[in-house]
């Protein structure tokens, strides 16, 4: 798969090309349905496939402090994208300049005059250009002007959900990892640098990993997780605390892993955390025995959730 930044990037004879676009954070159930049309459209009519997305994300330059929780890196969004398929994701930088190109700049400029657009795959509530002017109706209605067609594509969910980028992090912020799971049709992953904390797990008998989270990671709510450290392809099970340690009056909020059946020096390399599933809150412990047995039966605990019988 071919990695873009900007649509300058084309190769000289580009020709025409399958399009999506939208920011994809999380890759979830619905965007995979929209991929996936763009993906099979592009082998129908012998041409690539390509996401256009955006960084950073939009709203932090329209709205500066409103950057939402992200729920997937650059770097994991292009690699889900990749698995289903895709032949070139294209990042945007989205400045202030480029938010303000009206819809009709925008089509001409990134894709017809760049991408050559021949099919365009959006979402049914898809919105473009400055102030969001342009919708699915603009877009076709181009797309007759410039020589592409445009596909809209309903928005999926389960029962009552729709599923959506806003959908899942309200599920993470609440710590409902598996509600989560369910619309991204995986478990949710964040990831980071591993640093040095504080070591007293260590001297506990359950040495933890202490995470730095990329910036405007989607961390879950605090409370004890069953999981998974992903590290270089593979996935390590593991019992994860989110909070501030109150046991200790910590003041800090951290994310550390206890990775069982492993011994070995993590810090400084860049891993992931997949989340299995919710154990309980964080609580206050009268004292270190009554805090240990517990951890004690929180890695029972993970260890059969990550290791199911049979």
């Amino acid at each position: 798969m071919q990695r873009w930044r900007g649509v300058r990037s084309a190769p000289s004879g580009w020709g025409r090309c399958v399009v999506t676009i939208g920011v994809f954070d999380g890759v979830h159930r619905g965007h995979q349905q929209i991929v996936g049309r763009v993906v099979a459209r592009a082998r129908a009519l012998g041409v690539p496939s390509v996401v256009l997305t955006f960084d950073p994300h939009p709203s932090e330059v329209v709205r500066p402090g409103s950057h939402p929780a992200m729920l997937t890196s650059q770097r994991y969004r292009a690699e889900l994208l990749e698995q289903l398929g895709v032949d070139v994701v294209c990042v945007l930088p989205f400045t202030r300049e480029f938010s303000r190109l009206s819809p009709d700049e925008f089509v001409h400029d990134v894709l017809v005059e760049h991408l050559h657009a021949s099919v365009v795959v959006v979402g049914d509530n898809f919105r473009y250009g400055s102030r969001a002017a342009g919708d699915v109706a603009a877009l076709t209605a181009s797309g007759r002007r410039f020589g592409f067609t445009v596909e809209g594509a309903a928005l999926l969910g389960d029962q009552d959900t729709t599923w959506s980028s806003t959908y899942v992090r309200s599920c993470v912020q609440a710590g409902a990892v598996d509600e989560a799971a369910r619309a991204l049709g995986r478990e949710h992953r964040i990831e980071g640098v591993v640093v040095r904390g504080d070591q007293r797990g260590r001297g506990l008998g359950y040495p933890t990993a202490n995470l730095q989270p990329q910036p405007w990671s989607a961390v879950p709510a605090d409370g004890v997780y069953a999981g998974r450290l992903v590290r270089a392809g593979e996935q390590l099970p593991a019992a994860i605390s989110i909070g501030t340690n109150p046991t200790f009056a910590g003041d800090e909020r951290r994310v550390e892993a206890y990775v069982m059946d492993f011994a070995g020096d993590l810090y400084g390399e860049q891993v992931g955390l997949a989340f299995t599933a919710r154990l309980r809150d964080t609580l206050r412990f009268d004292g270190v025995e009554a805090l240990v047995a517990q951890m004690g039966r929180d890695v029972a605990r993970s260890r059969e959730l990550t290791h199911p019988v049979g």
